[in-house]
């Protein structure tokens, strides 16, 4: 009955324009119920949908590659939450940048801006980007306030891969998704010959306003093409940053969201798992664990029918995911409405139904 109601929910949701297409993937045990509505592409020519159709997961990204990646590096040594991104970056020392903590940065309480177009700030070229960084001022001061900010994650990915001395896209595949045997569900720079991709936005216009209010100039975005991210900053950092460029099936986000629930995964230990998705910004207005946000925050997406204790995230590109550390249930909608142009949609309520449909069953 709730596979039928939610595939009803999606073909109302193209049916209004709200989204091209929508794969939803829902579930306990180890075998989801999965349901889909529309189109993976319209254009240039229409494209069918499949329920393993890859999507742009955009900021699905932190909590499901980064977070996992820093847990792993706490573990190792490697790192702590106390490092600072100083004694990683050497580029940064000195500066207030240099001085935030990667705990702050995983909780987006180190006052960094919500966002910036860094391809400016390094004049397009990825090897200026680190001794930019320091020119980046505070939007507040660290642990005052939560701050969601895409720069923090970025920054937590380039810390990840200088510590590793390896990039981001490598170092998920070694360290996360081979592991767990998911290098058919997710990666980055995905082969558009050889996955069913989401249709892409035609311009980067979201990214040319912003830039364009800013006084900058916009030729400096990355160009958008098949397999490449929606977001800018990850376009121009080859395609994997700490806050974005994955992309894969909603049967892969559901798998390895598996990692973080009650009594850990296949990677994460139980204290692993319990520490990411507690919150940690008590008081702030926003309930927050390391890359996680928690169904406690007020207008969040992930609705009534959660319990508070519940962890998720959403992506620009209209994607989400939510699960229940002690039910074990984990909700993945990954809707695409950002083809074939960006649009201005507000998708919580469609995710918030969707969460009370599925959490029926």
């Amino acid at each position: 009955m709730s596979e039928r109601a939610v595939a009803r929910l999606l073909a109302a949701a193209h049916r209004a324009g709200m989204v091209a297409g929508a794969v939803a993937c829902w579930g306990r045990r180890d075998e989801p119920v999965l349901a889909s509505a529309g189109h993976a592409a319209l254009r240039p020519a229409v494209r069918p949908l499949a329920d393993d159709t890859w999507f742009d997961l955009a900021s699905l990204t932190k909590p499901l590659v980064t977070t996992t990646l820093a847990l792993l590096g706490f573990r190792s040594g490697a790192l702590a939450p106390t490092t600072t991104v100083g004694e990683v970056l050497d580029e940064t020392r000195g500066s207030a940048v240099g001085a935030l903590q990667l705990g702050r940065l995983l909780t987006h309480t180190a006052g960094l801006p919500a966002w910036l177009p860094l391809y400016c700030l390094a004049e397009g070229d990825p090897r200026r980007l680190p001794s930019r960084l320091a020119r980046i001022e505070l939007a507040a001061r660290p642990g005052e306030r939560v701050i969601y900010s895409c720069v923090g994650f970025i920054l937590v990915g380039l810390m990840l891969e200088r510590a590793a001395a390896v990039g981001l896209a490598q170092l998920a595949l070694r360290q996360v998704l081979r592991p767990i045997g998911l290098e058919e569900e997710l990666a980055f720079n995905p082969d558009p010959a050889r996955r069913r991709l989401a249709g892409r936005a035609a311009t980067p216009a979201s990214e040319q306003r912003l830039v364009r209010e800013r006084g900058l100039d916009p030729r400096w975005i990355p160009a958008v093409g098949e397999g490449r991210p929606d977001d800018g900053n990850a376009r121009f950092l080859g395609g994997a940053a700490g806050n974005a460029g994955l992309f894969g099936t909603a049967r892969g986000v559901w798998r390895l969201a598996a990692e973080y629930l009650e009594g850990g995964g296949r990677l994460l230990t139980p204290e692993e798992a319990a520490s990411a998705t507690a919150s940690l910004t008590p008081g702030l207005g926003h309930e927050r664990g390391l890359g996680w946000q928690l169904a406690a925050t007020p207008r969040c997406s992930a609705g009534p029918a959660l319990a508070p204790t519940a962890f998720g995230h959403s992506g620009f590109t209209g994607v989400s995911l939510w699960a229940d550390g002690a039910s074990r249930a984990r909700f993945v909608l990954l809707a695409n409405r950002v083809h074939p142009a960006h649009r201005a949609i507000d998708l919580h309520p469609l995710r918030r139904r969707f969460h009370r449909l599925a959490a029926a069953s």
